[in-house]
């Protein structure tokens, strides 16, 4: 097979390019690909250079890896696209988490929808029109762009509809949820049969098949209900499968958040969660993941270029759905997944310019979705509320529309559950005044919004949250591995 290229937006984001880069030298056919990466830091891209250099120098390979800040340099020529960027680092994303506290909005996550996630999608979005700009002008003719960047709706559907580029979202939750069902089934290899469907981060496992045979709801709440870890783990998604009768693909945090019946007081938030790690529903847990995963590559680099001298091994490779489509596309081997597009009719009872996340079918011709699906009612009314948020959130970050702004955050589930809407006005005016730097589009409104924080209508108060932990220091992270090494042992 001929070379072809991929550049990587947001290459900085250093393990998880790492991992996209060894799946897809996983094919054969791809070894003589060129990798061309791109971020804005410098110092991010000189490390994964690094790192991809030593796989390649130690596997033997033809393959190219070039790195540049200048992201059209990068583009040049490419067929595939793909983004992981975090707009903003974490010093924007600190203040998705902080500012809503001040307003009483209790976030796990914040970058999906929820008034942190809306608020990311403001600053993404004139970035991914930059990337698709680029893409049309100095890209492959026809290339692909794969996002992986949150808030995933949002920047795909800016992308398809304003960007007017070739684009699929791509995710993972739908993978984690199925490895979940499987372990708690006591399913094998290639024994677990599935459909999800819905929206990203809102998708619904609405038919799930072990060695052929239907599983029901009963079954699968008495298989999470008996297993001694995802019992305590997952009680929130447990009563979801209760009550709506399928199973959500996302985590306990994620999906708290997405719904205005779980963390709307602080007593119910304690009930939901569970602390044994970030994800099952902790104030800002991802923020302080995020925070300690980097300061921890700064600090063991020496040991993740060690790990990049060993052989790339295939049996090892993720189920991250990129490497899949590019050999599905190259080579014809057809690949199943589960992708984020334009519904178009694909999910009948969902709007028909919503992005949703359903099953497709990949070959030499395209992404080819499975047409027809229609989603339990409860499943459907609940991702409406969410494509609702999503379009005016879009169409405001086009437009830099600030009160649109406004009745996005105000009609996000949990943000409405928690807040009036004068707290809503001031808590948005707050957060682009903060997030000014990256907010181009809302320039004008930025004067405007200082004015009437000057003079404040509602009272806040400096809240940690209910359930916040402190990012633990590099000495501390050290401590927990071993000790979690020696009880493997």
């Amino acid at each position: 097979m001929g070379s072809f290229k991929i550049a990587i937006i947001g290459a900085g984001s250093v393990g998880f390019t790492k991992k996209l880069f060894t799946d897809i030298l996983c094919v054969p056919e791809f070894a003589e690909t060129e990798f061309a990466l791109t971020d804005t830091s410098e110092h991010n891209l000189g490390m994964i250079k690094t790192i991809l250099d030593r796989i390649v120098e130690a596997n033997g390979l033809p393959t190219r890896v070039t790195a540049t800040t200048d992201r059209r340099k990068a583009l040049e020529g490419a067929r595939y696209v793909i983004s992981c960027v975090r707009v903003g680092g974490l010093g924007a994303y600190a203040d998705d988490i902080r500012i809503p506290l001040k307003y009483g909005v209790d976030q796990c996550v914040g970058d999906t929808i929820c008034a942190g996630g809306i608020l990311y999608g403001q600053r993404n979005i004139p970035v991914i029109l930059d990337f698709c700009r680029d893409i049309r002008e100095v890209a492959e003719t026809g290339a692909k762009f794969l996002n992986y960047a949150n808030p995933m709706a949002m920047n795909t559907w800016a992308a398809i509809e304003y960007g007017r580029v070739d684009t699929v979202g791509l995710c993972h939750g739908v993978q984690h949820g199925a490895e979940q069902i499987a372990e708690i089934l006591d399913a094998g290899p290639g024994e677990l049969d599935y459909v999800c469907s819905g929206i990203n981060h809102q998708t619904w496992f609405i038919d799930v098949r072990v060695k052929g045979r239907k599983i029901g709801k009963d079954e699968l709440v008495a298989a999470f209900e008996a297993h001694p870890v995802y019992s305590k783990q997952e009680k929130l998604r447990i009563d979801v499968l209760k009550r709506f009768g399928v199973y959500s693909t996302e985590s306990n945090g994620h999906l708290s958040e997405y719904l205005p019946w779980y963390r709307k007081r602080p007593d119910e938030i304690t009930r939901w969660i569970d602390m044994s790690d970030w994800i099952h529903g902790e104030t800002g847990g991802y923020l302080r993941y995020s925070t300690e995963t980097r300061n921890w590559f700064e600090t063991e680099f020496p040991q993740f270029l060690a790990d990049a001298g060993k052989p790339i091994d295939p049996a090892r490779r993720s189920s991250e759905h990129a490497s899949h489509i590019l050999e599905a596309l190259e080579t014809g081997r057809v690949y199943r997944g589960h992708f984020n597009v334009k519904n178009k009719g694909v999910i009948t009872n969902l709007p028909e310019d919503a992005i949703i996340e359903s099953p497709g079918f990949v070959d030499r011709f395209g992404i080819n979705m499975v047409a027809g699906i229609t989603l339990p009612e409860a499943c459907a009314a609940t991702c409406i509320s969410s494509i609702n948020v999503q379009r005016m959130s879009v169409h405001a970050a086009i437009a830099g529309d600030l009160d649109l702004l406004k009745l996005a955050v105000l009609h996000d589930p949990l943000v409405g559950a928690v807040c009036t809407p004068e707290e809503v006005w001031q808590m948005v005016d707050e957060m682009i005044v903060a997030q000014a730097e990256w907010l181009p589009q809302y320039a004008h409104a930025v004067a405007g919004a200082k004015e009437r924080l000057a003079d404040p209508k509602v009272k806040t108060r400096d809240w940690k949250g209910v359930a916040r932990r402190e990012v633990r220091s590099i000495e501390e992270l050290r401590a927990e591995k071993e000790a979690k090494k020696r009880l493997a042992g």
